[in-house]
Order: structure tokens, then C-alpha cells, then sequence
């Protein structure tokens, strides 16, 4: 297994099953954050995370976390809490803000750079990438964005600045996505907060095997209108 330059003259990707071991999942590395690009990488399983500075390096890893709507982890001090909340939920209100907000939630620095915010912007108003935002009063204190394939959804990156928000944000959004058919969320990796909310850990042939079934089946157009989710 090598890592794969690719070209500027081509969106082609090698497969997945080439990525490396060590560091787990890397794939290639160069191109460009195009949008026809990002939803090549996105169709075969495959996502871009970088540090500022460094090129662009695209990944797959083995194993991927993933999450199934229907088994989101409601806890009872959840379940409480989202009965009294006091946020209100909404869907694409607030793309930029939502990615913005992500990209300064990293006390460790961020991968969200300039550069990945204009191409998930492209993304957005192409139809493709989605937010979910959360509001206490007129005050954005949570959201989440991805891209849609089909029935699956690939999540990006979420934030919280008050109490159980971002929780909020997924919890409502599998509810949503269930209703109009969608099937399954991509976490990317796992961490202590997507297992806290049901998140498992699945082999990458899998993964890939369900994005292959899911991503042709195109939900209802309202699914991602901009509306009141709660």
C-alpha cells in the first residue's frame, strides 16, 4: 500500500480498500476541494481532513463508525431534558454560521479552514451539504453539517455552546431523516460523544457495501427544505 498523489486534471480516486494502515485511512493526498471532486470522494467512501498548511490529504478508515437513526442512545436525563427544551430546531436556516461555529469549537486548532468552509459553502448551495441548527431565543448555541448521499448522511462536524445542544441537534435530525426514509449516518471515526449516542464501529467493506445501496435512493425534495424541525 502506497499513498496515491492525485491530479489536478482528474477527480478519479483509487479505491478505498488501498488506503493505509498507519496512519489509519489515508488514502491520497492533493487535488482540490471542487465540488465535483468532494461528491467523487463522498460517492466512493471517502472524505478530506488536513491540517492548515499541510496539503490536502483524503481518507477512509477501516473500521468506519456509523450510525443507525432508529438506534439513537435516548438516555433518561436526555429524554428529560429534550421534553422541557428550551431550543428551537431548524434546517438549513444558517449553513455558513453552523460551519463557522464548528471550525471555532476546537480548542486543539481545526481542520475546518478557510478553505474547506468556501468548498462546504459550494456544497450547500449546490443542494448537497446540509445544517442543522440549534436556537435558544434568537441565539445560534448548536447545529451540525453534512453531505447527503442519498439515504445515507454523511456528518461532518457538530458544536455546543449550551447544555446537551448538540445532542439535540443529531437526536432531532435522525428523526427527521427517518421520516423522509434515510437509513444511515457516517460518523467517520469513533469518539467517546457519537458512542455516547449510539454510534458502532463497522469494517470498511461494509460501510462501503451499505453506501452502495443506500446513496441511489433519493429522498423527497422536502426532506431539505429549509424548515422548523422542532
Amino acid at each position: 500500500m502506497r499513498l496515491i498523489q492525485l491530479s489536478r486534471d482528474s477527480i478519479a480516486f483509487p479505491s478505498p480498500e488501498g488506503a493505509l494502515r498507519e496512519p489509519n485511512g489515508l488514502l491520497a493526498l492533493g487535488g482540490d476541494l471542487s465540488p465535483a471532486r468532494l461528491l467523487m470522494a463522498y460517492q466512493r467512501g471517502i472524505f478530506p481532513w488536513f491540517s492548515p498548511g499541510d496539503p490536502i490529504l483524503w481518507w477512509s478508515p477501516d473500521p468506519r463508525a456509523v450510525l443507525f437513526p432508529e438506534q439513537f442512545h435516548l438516555s433518561r436525563s436526555m429524554k428529560r431534558f429534550h421534553r422541557n427544551s428550551p431550543y428551537r430546531i431548524t434546517l438549513n436556516h444558517a449553513f455558513e454560521r453552523v460551519i463557522s461555529e464548528c471550525a471555532d469549537d476546537r480548542d486543539e486548532g481545526t481542520w475546518i479552514t478557510p478553505d474547506i468552509i468556501d468548498a462546504y459553502k459550494r456544497l450547500h448551495e449546490l443542494g448537497h451539504a446540509h445544517s442543522v441548527e440549534v436556537w435558544e431565543d434568537n441565539e445560534l448555541v448548536g447545529g451540525m453539517y453534512g453531505v447527503a448521499q442519498g439515504a445515507l448522511f454523511c456528518g461532518e462536524s457538530m458544536f455546543s455552546r449550551r447544555e446537551n445542544a448538540s445532542k439535540t441537534a443529531l437526536l432531532v435530525f435522525c428523526q427527521h431523516f427517518m421520516s423522509y426514509g434515510g437509513k444511515l449516518i457516517d460518523c467517520q471515526v469513533l469518539n467517546a460523544h457519537t458512542a455516547s449516542l449510539g454510534a458502532i464501529e463497522i469494517p470498511r467493506r461494509e460501510y462501503l457495501e451499505q453506501l452502495s445501496i443506500f446513496r441511489p435512493h433519493q429522498l423527497a425534495s422536502y426532506c431539505w427544505v429549509p424548515q422548523i424541525l422542532s
